[in-house]
């Protein structure tokens, strides 16, 4: 009897405790399904939908430059799923993309030796891993980000840490990357304790709260303002917003980290961005990265 006891109440703590694990993403996951149907409601008809979500575009500009009844995959390309103009200029570029010699010189460095002898396959032994990025580590109570994860592989085995914004940081990215959209891998990022899911609300409140003297927040570009115009380009959406890094973007005519598309999004909104390998700004990645959870890695890409 006493047995039966035992096992039943061992039993009823396993369950319990799977139950909690799984309640520590609710809320995220929440917040993931409300911001697609946000995304697929403001994109199944513009030109319908000017009041609503459009009250800066002309009728002409809705009613021929943007797509119609998208979809929560379709903006794993960010802009250039709903701006007719700019995906055609997009698919262009990617017939030759400019990156490719990049991912050839990411992949040298993935390979290559460190002084004690080991390399960036030893950290990474299968480089098709970066769907899992970032994760929250349970022992370190920090969020790793794929950036945090290279400096880190440099540093455990005696190397001086990288910039954290281009050159061979981008390059390894790129090659890690596409291995892993090679692979057809989609996003997984997991919350499975109090410390990861405060990590995460810390993320979100980070892109929800409006700082520096514009009085703006990475919501009131990329979930707002999400497919309006400023200047020539029209604002990305925070769905699908990180599945393509790193990029090409033009403007830099290098390769670039999200770390250091953020840091110049947050200047632009006349803000003090936090250090790439700070909690902050690895809080915030983590956040957004949830809210791509389920759609596929995409990297690396090209950005205006």
């Amino acid at each position: 009897m006493l047995s039966k006891i035992v096992k039943s109440t061992a039993f009823l703590a396993l369950t319990v405790c799977a139950l909690n694990a799984a309640d520590f993403n609710a809320k995220a996951e929440k917040d993931r399904i409300e911001a697609v149907k946000y995304f697929e409601a403001k994109f199944a008809d513009p030109e319908k939908n000017k009041d609503k979500f459009f009250p800066y575009a002309t009728d002409d500009e809705l009613k021929n430059d943007y797509e119609k009844n998208l979809k929560h995959d379709d903006f794993n390309i960010g802009t250039y799923a709903y701006s007719k103009d700019a995906k055609s200029q997009y698919e262009a570029i990617k017939e030759m993309p400019p990156y490719e010699s990049d991912i050839e010189t990411g992949e040298a460095l993935y390979n290559k030796k460190f002084a004690n002898g080991k390399s960036f396959a030893t950290c990474f032994p299968d480089p098709a891993v970066t769907n899992m990025y970032p994760y929250f580590d349970e022992k370190k109570k920090d969020v790793v980000t794929l950036t945090s994860a290279v400096n880190d592989c440099l540093r455990d085995n005696g190397e001086k840490e990288w910039d954290t914004k281009k050159g061979d940081i981008a390059n390894l990215q790129a090659y890690l990357v596409n291995a892993t959209t090679e692979a057809g891998k989609k996003f997984d990022i997991k919350i499975q304790s109090e410390a990861a899911k405060k990590a995460y609300e810390a993320g979100k409140e980070y892109y929800y709260t409006q700082r520096g003297y514009l009085k703006m927040s990475c919501a009131t570009c990329h979930i707002q303002g999400a497919g309006q115009r400023v200047r020539n380009e029209k604002l990305s959406p925070l769905v699908g917003q990180i599945t393509q890094f790193p990029v090409y973007r033009l403007k830099w005519e290098s390769l670039g980290t999200i770390e250091r598309r953020l840091s110049g999004c947050i200047v632009d909104q006349g803000q003090v961005a936090p250090k790439d390998e700070s909690t902050q700004m690895k809080e915030l990645i983590y956040f957004i990265a949830y809210i791509s959870n389920g759609m596929a890695i995409d990297g690396p890409d090209i950005r205006k």
